[in-house]
C-alpha cells in the first residue's frame, strides 16, 4: 500500500487524501478497499500537490494562510520563477526573517512556506484578496516581494509580471505596486509624498515624450529605453558591479514611469 508520508531529502511530506483514502477503503472493504483507497488518494495527492492537512484546507478554500507564512510562500515562488534559486536568494529570505523578528516555530513555519513557494503548489489568489483590507500590510509584503526579486541585482521579467499581478490581486494600480519598489520616505505636511508631487511631469521627462501622447508613442519611447538601459545587456560584456546597479536601477525608474503614465492617462 502507497504510504501516506514519504520523504524527500530531510523534509517530511504527508498525503492526506491517501491517509483518508485508505481510512474510507478500510471502512468499505477493509485491506482490498483500504489498497484501492490509498492508490487512487496518491493519485490525487500528487496531482494536485497536496502534501499537507494545511495544503488540502487551502485547496477547498477552508482557512486563510497566516500573513507571515503567506509572504514566504510568494518569496519561494519568486526566486525560483526565473528557473534556479540561488543562493542570494536563501540569503534574502533569511533577512526577510530576521527582519520579522521570528520566534523558532514562527521560523520554522516560515521556512516550509518558502519551500512551499518554491514548488508551486499554492494558489494565491484567494490568500492575497483576503489581505485587501490590511492596507500596510499589503505594502510592506510587496515591498519584501520587490526585494527578493532584486537580490540577484536585476528585475527579471517573469518576477516583475508577478508582482504586478499579486498588487492586483491585493487592490493596487500597476503604478502603486511599481512606487513600492522605493523605500519609504518621510512625508511632506500634508501628508504627500516630495517625490510624488511631480511625479507624473518627471515620468514624461524621463521617456521623452508630451504629455499628449499617444500609447503607441508610450510604448516606443519605454521600449527602446528599456533596451538600451537593461542590465541585462551589461551580463557577461565586462561590466563592473556599479555598472549592472545603475542600469538595474534605471530599468526601475523607466518601468516605474511606463506605469504612472499609462496609469494617468487611462491606457490599458
Amino acid at each position: 500500500m502507497s504510504s501516506a508520508c514519504s520523504w524527500r531529502g530531510a523534509e517530511v511530506f504527508f498525503w492526506p487524501i491517501t491517509f483518508l483514502g485508505a481510512g474510507v477503503g478500510w471502512a468499505v472493504a477493509s485491506i482490498p478497499g483500504a489498497l484501492l483507497g490509498a492508490v487512487l488518494g496518491q493519485v490525487l495527492d500528487r496531482r494536485l500537490k497536496i502534501d499537507s492537512w494545511a495544503g488540502l484546507r487551502e485547496r477547498l478554500g477552508g482557512a486563510a494562510l497566516p500573513p507571515e507564512e503567506l509572504l514566504f510562500v510568494l518569496l519561494g515562488r519568486l526566486a525560483k520563477s526565473e528557473g534556479r534559486v540561488l543562493e542570494v536568494h536563501i540569503e534574502q529570505a533569511r533577512a526577510e526573517m530576521r527582519r520579522l523578528g521570528l520566534d523558532a516555530a514562527a521560523l520554522k513555519r516560515a521556512i516550509a512556506a518558502f519551500s512551499r513557494g518554491k514548488r508551486d503548489e499554492l494558489g494565491l489568489r484567494k490568500p492575497l484578496m483576503r489581505l485587501r483590507g490590511d492596507q500596510e500590510r499589503v505594502r510592506e509584503l510587496l515591498r519584501a516581494c520587490w526585494r527578493m526579486a532584486l537580490a540577484d541585482g536585476k528585475l527579471g521579467e517573469r518576477e516583475r509580471e508577478l508582482i504586478l499581478l499579486w498588487g492586483r490581486w491585493l487592490g493596487l494600480s500597476a503604478a502603486e505596486v511599481e512606487d513600492l519598489q522605493q523605500p519609504r520616505k518621510k512625508r511632506a505636511p500634508g501628508g504627500v509624498s516630495p517625490r510624488t508631487l511631480n511625479a507624473y511631469e518627471s515620468a514624461l521627462k524621463l521617456l521623452g515624450i508630451p504629455a499628449d501622447s499617444d500609447l503607441a508613442v508610450i510604448k516606443r519611447a519605454y521600449r527602446r529605453l528599456l533596451s538600451q538601459h537593461h542590465p541585462d545587456k551589461l551580463a557577461g560584456g565586462g561590466a563592473s558591479e556599479a555598472q549592472v546597479r545603475q542600469a538595474t536601477e534605471k530599468t526601475r525608474e523607466l518601468h516605474a514611469a511606463y506605469a504612472l503614465v499609462r496609469e494617468r492617462q487611462g491606457l490599458r
